[in-house]
């Protein structure tokens, strides 16, 4: 007889398969992602760290589906969501209620369940009934938020969570988004790496292309210190530099006021036109 078979392992939320990404600049070819191969496992909480222009948001946009790798492929095992509070895709010519009932639609949801919850969530009133066109920036950042906390998906991607309104609503909002991560992953971008640490525990860090993966934050997050620090050493070193020379230049200063002071002091000191002299150069 044979032995007990290997459990099997758990397939991964989100797949990257030799996945690389690039732009052109009118100098240059700026590549975001060089051959990237990672599994991200099912509910975990990833922050993503990386330099101004490293390609966080288009890491998240070629998640979303938004944006197309030049090469491999982005696997999704589970429902992915849009980036948290985007409100770029509704029609501004429809109403709240239509934006809403077009989403529930393509997800598979109750269409009016859906309308009811981000009606109350959002504190549209009445404008959920008018073209979005009329609502204010406010007004539409809380129905793209609404919408996204009506949608229970396995997965949740932000890049730079804001949360809308005043401080109650504000307080709800992040309320029902930590209650929306009890059981889904997330994949954030955050300039803050005390906002990722209240959300997540794991760390994804870019630099150059690459991109590493860390099973612990802090260690992603000393990563991305580290790989700062060394874009600025230079100028941190000619600062350096500079500051030594006029701590010397002020020492020699004060040497040379302290030997007059004492010649002055002296008896036999020499005559003022001589001290003059001695001024610095």
């Amino acid at each position: 007889m044979g032995g007990p078979e290997p459990a099997s392992q758990p397939k991964p939320a989100i797949e990257f398969r030799d996945v690389s990404k690039a732009f052109l600049t009118p100098s240059s070819r700026k590549v975001v992602l060089d051959r990237l191969t990672l599994a991200l496992p099912a509910g975990a909480k990833v922050g993503v760290l990386g330099r101004n222009g490293a390609g966080k948001s288009t890491l998240l946009g070629m998640v979303g589906g938004i944006v197309r790798p030049d090469i491999g492929e982005i696997h999704r095992n589970v429902p992915v969501s849009w980036p948290l509070g985007f409100s770029g895709s509704f029609h501004a010519e429809l109403s709240g209620a239509q934006n809403i009932r077009f989403v529930a639609r393509i997800y598979g949801l109750d269409t009016d369940a859906l309308i009811a919850f981000v009606q109350e969530f959002a504190e549209l009133g009445d404008f959920i009934n008018m073209p979005v066109r009329s609502y204010s920036s406010g007004m539409k950042a809380r129905l793209a938020f609404g919408m996204s906390m009506g949608v229970a998906f396995d997965w949740y991607l932000v890049d730079e969570i804001t949360a809308v309104g005043d401080a109650a609503f504000k307080r709800k909002s992040l309320a029902v988004f930590k209650a929306r991560l009890r059981d889904a992953g997330l994949l954030m971008v955050s300039h803050s790496v005390n906002t990722l640490r209240s959300y997540c525990d794991k760390g994804l860090v870019l630099e150059n292309g690459q991109a590493r993966y860390f099973e612990d934050l802090e260690e992603a997050i000393a990563v991305h210190e580290a790989n700062l620090g060394a874009e600025v050493s230079p100028r941190a070193a000619a600062r350096a530099a500079r500051a030594a020379r006029m701590a010397e230049r002020a020492a020699a200063r004060a040497a040379r006021r302290a030997g007059i002071d004492a010649l002055r002091s002296a008896p036999d000191g020499p005559a003022p036109e001589r001290i003059g002299r001695l001024a610095p150069r």
